[in-house]
């Protein structure tokens, strides 16, 4: 345990003290609102609910992922330490972040060859990847060491299910993921789209329902179908919500009724500014240990 770091992104959507409960590291993204520069920086530079709130009020926001000398700059003081490193970072199927890890561990492996540098495409997103995260430092915390830690992070990664929908279809057809005359009907018709992400960690829209309360009964019914062990699922549960906790409530009441040997309670999480700047507010998200993820 004491000879490497866990390592992820801010996009894992954790808190701050989790992270620190879990001694997980994380490196922040970078995001625009207005033309104002921030990090991702799990809340501290804006309060989740204002930046939320200044979309809903018309505020442009753009993203950009971590570049290859912030990774050099970021994993540096762990290698002089004497610390190999296992870092996982935000999906390929939505960022180009793991290019720019693998570039930074290419050249520090020159200057460090005796040191230990794993990068791992978490193919996972926001609470998703958190969850991912939470089960590594589980194990590393029962004595894995790095190598194998690694392997098991590559052989299980797409056991991790991400199932999530939206009550706002703003930002998905400003984004361009629907097209505007269908984000019309569907706002018109209250159609909240159910999405996950799949085995290439790309988000795809995989059924349009009508009503919020049939779309929070869905995703529950996704669970129970995906979930090792169905409606004996006994692994920990977490969501990330953006600007909606009701809805992001009413979801895990419904989770912990129809699933009684879960791992503690359901945990919520904020969908982070740069996930959030890409899906808008009202989006409920819900993570889980499944059946291997396939085309």
């Amino acid at each position: 345990m004491g000879d490497y770091i866990l390592s992820c992104c801010s996009t894992a959507d954790l808190t701050q003290e989790h992270f620190e409960s879990r001694d997980i590291h994380y490196i922040c993204f970078h995001f625009e609102l207005d033309g104002k520069q921030y990090l991702d920086d799990l809340g501290k530079s804006i309060a989740f609910h204002d930046f939320y709130q200044a979309m809903k009020n018309g505020a442009e926001t753009r993203t950009s992922q971590i570049n290859a000398e912030e990774f050099i700059q970021y994993f540096t003081p762990f290698l002089e330490e004497g610390k190999d490193i296992l870092h996982l970072t935000l999906s390929s199927g939505i960022s180009g972040v793991y290019n720019s890890a693998m570039i930074a561990r290419e050249e520090l492996m020159e200057k460090y060859p005796d040191r230990k540098i794993y990068i791992v495409d978490s193919l996972a997103a926001s609470s998703g990847y958190g969850l991912l995260m939470d089960k590594l430092a589980d194990l590393r915390d029962e004595g894995m060491d790095i190598d194998s830690l690694y392997s098991w992070a590559e052989e299980n990664k797409l056991k991790l299910h991400h199932w999530f929908f939206s009550s706002d279809l703003t930002f998905f057809v400003k984004g361009g993921r629907i097209s505007k005359t269908a984000g019309f009907v569907g706002s018109v018709m209250d159609i909240c789209p159910l999405l996950n992400v799949d085995y290439q960690g790309k988000l795809i829209p995989r059924f349009k329902i009508r009503t919020k309360k049939k779309v929070i009964q869905a995703i529950a019914n996704k669970m129970e179908e995906f979930a090792q062990n169905g409606l004996e699922y006994s692994g920990k549960c977490y969501m990330s919500q953006s600007d909606c906790p009701e809805d992001a409530k009413a979801v895990a009441k419904l989770v912990e009724e129809r699933f009684p040997n879960l791992n503690g309670k359901v945990e919520i999480n904020d969908i982070g500014t740069t996930i959030g700047s890409h899906t808008g507010p009202g989006t409920v998200a819900l993570f889980f240990w499944g059946s291997e993820r396939k085309d």
